[in-house]
């Protein structure tokens, strides 16, 4: 197998999605790297990943102090304000940093030595390595890990039921239907078992509230965002995960822990998170929440682009 490259920067807009999708492949590929938050400024903000004269005030004086060389052998970016950074990178170090952006760019990827996209991106090019969804961290250690870390979860009556809750999006309402839906949906799942919830900084007050009302006879927690994130142990110890259809990002990790998941929608849901969740359905990795508990094949596609990467990577160093 390849060696991994010595060196990375995971290029961030601040993003904790991004951020952990990036840092998730820095992982995988078995090296250190090096997170470097940098924001852009107007006006390149506006048409990044497009690129402008004067790239590199695109960054403020601080920034840009750090964003010089020594290069690094690999940058990771994810989102479109890290992919003018990345695509940047790859001039400025005459191509000596293998530069990797993931997600659509929404430019051409020739830009980039390598693009990770999702397939309901429909993204195609000889440098794109498609994956069904986001990359994560999550594999057996991982949700060992979880477990370990929040030990009193296991006396909670079973079946476990993690409830993830993310925010509204364009197309996608956060209303009373759909908080009726998941409670629904919860109550079905747990049938006499306890609930590990958790909403995340998107959700609005309201819906949470509701949520949190509706489901307080029910034995387990609802995290009110005080001390330690729950969130791993919540996929450590789940026998069933419910996650509102928002975020691929969660629904990615949640199908990668190995349970059956269960996504309620209220109404038809845009395009490309449509074509998302068809995908999931056929890969059998969204349940019907009144099917028993089983075992289903863990989602995990992070290793594997990992090891395309290092493939490339060791044979352009060859050439």
């Amino acid at each position: 197998m390849p060696h991994p490259p010595h060196s990375a920067w995971v290029i961030s807009d601040g993003a904790a999605g991004n951020e952990r999708q990036a840092l998730a492949l820095a992982a995988a590929l078995g090296v250190t790297a090096r997170v470097m938050t940098l924001p852009l400024r107007a006006p390149w903000a506006w048409f990044a990943p497009r690129r402008i004269p004067g790239g590199r005030l695109a960054l403020s004086a601080r920034d840009r102090a750090g964003f010089e060389a020594p290069w690094p052998d690999v940058a990771i970016g994810c989102g479109r304000s890290a992919a003018l950074l990345t695509r940047m990178l790859r001039d400025l170090s005459g191509g000596d940093c293998y530069c990797v952006q993931i997600l659509d760019p929404r430019i051409d990827p020739r830009h980039w030595d390598a693009v990770v996209a999702p397939r309901h991106d429909r993204l195609e090019g000889a440098n794109v390595l498609h994956t069904l969804g986001s990359l994560n961290p999550i594999d057996d250690a991982w949700l060992a890990s979880g477990r370990e870390a929040f030990p009193d979860f296991e006396v909670l009556p079973r079946p476990r039921v993690a409830l993830l809750v993310g925010g509204p999006r364009r197309g996608i309402d956060f209303d009373e239907r759909l908080s009726q839906r998941l409670i629904e949906t919860v109550r079905a799942a747990a049938q006499g078992g306890s609930v590990l919830a958790t909403a995340s900084r998107r959700t609005p007050p309201g819906f949470t509230l509701r949520l949190r009302e509706a489901l307080a006879g029910i034995p387990g927690i609802f995290w009110n965002g005080e001390g330690t994130n729950p969130y791993p142990g919540l996929l450590g110890w789940a026998d069933r995960i419910v996650v509102t259809p928002d975020s691929v990002n969660m629904l990615s990790e949640a199908c990668a822990a190995g349970v059956p998941v269960h996504t309620p929608a209220t109404a038809p849901l845009p395009e490309k998170i449509a074509r998302f969740h068809a995908a999931l359905r056929e890969r059998g990795l969204l349940a019907d929440p009144a099917q028993p508990c089983a075992a289903v094949a863990p989602l995990r596609e992070t290793q594997a682009i990992a090891a395309e990467l290092r493939k490339r990577i060791a044979a352009r160093a060859a050439q």
